[in-house]
């Protein structure tokens, strides 16, 4: 009975390296399946991040004209973002995020005289940026402040390259108010 085992095992292993580099049916699956499980260089957000700090900066400043052009420079930076070298997790995980944060931003962008409006789509795209950062990595530190009055005291999230508060959503009015809640590296 070992005999017989052995030689199974011989045969099976002989038809595997026989040469024949013709691929097996299913295994286009196999290999599919494989390469959406190893991992390749994750992409840079880096312009992204960039854009949305800027725009960060222009509502800390009261600017909404600044802010709407950092606005624009995200719509930019999200489109000729390449997700080529992206696993097929990350793949989704970005274009779920993207959509909705590029919405924002480019709503962002067409609001350039309505700053309180400009905030509130801020509060939603600093949440998609979290997850993106999250997933992604900022390309820099990063902080997670949080504002406990924005919103009639529903508070707000937002990230900063410094550790510094410098309030986006009640800008030169109130603008330490806030935390650092995380820093994300």
């Amino acid at each position: 009975m070992r005999n017989i085992l052995f030689l199974v095992v011989i045969a099976a292993f002989a038809a595997c390296n026989s040469g024949n580099n013709k691929p097996s049916e299913g295994s286009d699956t196999i290999q599919a399946q494989t390469d959406t499980m190893v991992a390749k260089p994750s992409a840079s957000i880096k312009e992204i991040v960039a854009g949305y700090l800027s725009m960060k900066n222009a509502l800390a400043n009261d600017n909404g004209n600044e802010a709407a052009a950092a606005g624009n420079t995200m719509v930019s930076a999200f489109q000729q973002f390449d997700t080529s070298l992206l696993t097929a997790g990350q793949k989704k995980t970005y274009e779920d995020l993207e959509e909705d944060a590029r919405e924002h931003a480019e709503h962002i962008g067409k609001n350039a005289a309505n700053i309180p409006h400009q905030r509130e789509h801020f509060d939603m795209l600093s949440k998609d940026m979290y997850e993106l950062v999250k997933t992604f990595g900022g390309g820099q530190p990063l902080y997670q402040d949080y504002c406990p009055m924005y919103n009639d005291g529903k508070g707000a999230t937002w990230l900063s390259e410094i550790k510094e508060i410098k309030n986006p959503y009640l800008g030169k009015k109130m603008p330490t108010c806030g935390s650092v809640k995380e820093e994300l590296k």
